[in-house]
């Protein structure tokens, strides 16, 4: 058996980045920015107003307060998206509305709430022909800069950032409709097993429903790759090449079941006869048998990576977000590979009776700045509702064989149910 870091080195060394795409920006939403995006605009584009209210001259409120408002004269209004063919003079003021571009010759804008005007509407629903400023204003007061936000010609999003809903609208506000950036994976899904079968058939007696293609296509999913599900392989070699072969278009095939020293677990055997393996047992719990190649595709020309996980769900997702989860992310062009750990009060205890890296399903809670972990239920590899109460899973070393209420342990967080932290 290898150790979690040795497998992890493994598999992180095969995988590489994906060629960028372009796409319209809207699609590249956790996807990588592929080319460096450079402004031939500024943005804003003119000095326009941040606030709705009046655009003046500085010089013109000298003084001013709610008891001695400077008195000016209305020439006129602006709103935005439309400019002002009108200048601001000494001892006039132009009724702005936000966002719209600043008039010549004012140097402020004076707040609609800073002003008169509402006891001047509630006196005459006339036109406002003059106006009273209640404030002293600084040059510069509630102006946005042309440029402020962006210079034209400056380096604005760097290659190899992560897409996030910040990024596309500066992508939006630059005008760019289409983007380069590195290609989604796309990851095959086999279940196999004879006892399987599909959620849309009847349960017959022996058999149980195919939970794995589900939990893992959806793991795929939520790392922001594409599902290729593959459907179930019965336990009979030929049938298994048969949907590995399906499979072989994609950049990582991913299976569950088949890699244990079971008469009937033949994914390890097939990988060797059709590829090459790498590894296939790890010092974990859950998740022993995992194994790590590569299948031979398009007559020998490129090599295919596949992770073979263990049959029983929980395994099968723990070691799917212990090197899948990694893999994925750096063929995508992520840096940030790992998930996060905190160190945790552990409420209960963990046995290590084999010597292997225990990973325990655990619901993590903050309580007066600490970090408390406590099991999610039964621990056995098969019940996946524990996986679906826990939103982290407690890291028990391989030379501690025991974890006692109060000791402090590594928790790594899943991504799910983090809103309770």
């Amino acid at each position: 058996m290898i150790s979690v870091e040795q497998a992890l080195e493994e598999i992180l060394g095969y995988v590489k980045v994906l060629e960028p795409e372009e796409k319209p920006i809207l699609e590249c939403l956790g996807q990588v920015l592929a080319e460096d995006i450079h402004s031939s605009i500024d943005v804003p584009p003119l000095d326009n107003s941040a606030m709705d209210g009046y655009a003046v001259r500085a010089a013109d409120t000298q003084g001013a307060n709610t008891s001695a408002p400077r008195i000016l004269r209305v020439i006129g209004e602006v709103a935005a998206g439309s400019i002002s063919e009108q200048e601001v003079s000494p001892g006039t003021a132009i009724r702005i509305m936000t966002g719209a571009p600043l008039p010549p010759g004012a140097d402020g804008v004076v707040r609609f709430e800073d002003s008169d005007e509402v006891s001047r509407r509630a006196a005459s629903s006339a036109p406002l022909s003059q106006i009273g400023i209640c404030c002293q204003v600084p040059p510069g007061l509630n102006i946005r800069r042309a440029g402020e936000d962006i210079a034209k010609g400056g380096l604005v999003l760097s290659r190899g950032i992560l897409l996030r809903p910040p990024e596309i609208g500066v992508l939006a506000s630059l005008g760019r409709g289409v983007v380069s950036v590195t290609r989604r994976p796309v990851v095959a899904v086999l279940a196999t097993g004879d006892e399987l079968v599909d959620i849309h058939e009847p349960l017959a007696p022996g058999k149980i429903y195919n939970s794995n293609t589900y939990t893992l296509a959806a793991q795929v999913m939520a790392c922001g790759a594409i599902p290729k599900v593959l459907g179930i392989a019965p336990d009979k070699v030929e049938a298994l090449k048969d949907r590995i072969h399906r499979g072989l278009e994609s950049d990582l095939l991913v299976t569950s079941g088949g890699v244990s020293l079971g008469d009937y677990d033949m994914v390890k055997d097939v990988l060797a006869e059709e590829g090459e393996i790498a590894f296939w047992t790890v010092r974990m719990k859950p998740g022993k048998p995992l194994a790590f190649g590569a299948f031979r595709a398009d007559g020998g020309a490129r090599r295919v990576p596949h992770l073979g996980f263990p049959g029983n769900p929980v395994s099968s997702m723990t070691t799917f977000e212990l090197f899948a989860r990694p893999a994925i992310l750096k063929m995508m062009g992520r840096k940030d590979l790992s998930r996060s750990t905190v160190p945790a009060i552990m409420e209960g205890q963990i046995e290590n009776r084999d010597g292997r890296r225990v990973f325990s399903r655990v619901v993590l809670s903050k309580r007066h700045g600490q970090y408390f972990a406590r099991l999610a239920g039964p621990q056995g590899s098969g019940v996946l509702t524990s996986m679906a109460r826990a939103n982290a899973l407690a890291i028990v070393p391989e030379d501690v064989a025991q974890v006692r209420e109060g000791d402090e342990v590594q928790v790594m967080m899943l991504g799910w149910g983090q809103e309770e932290i």
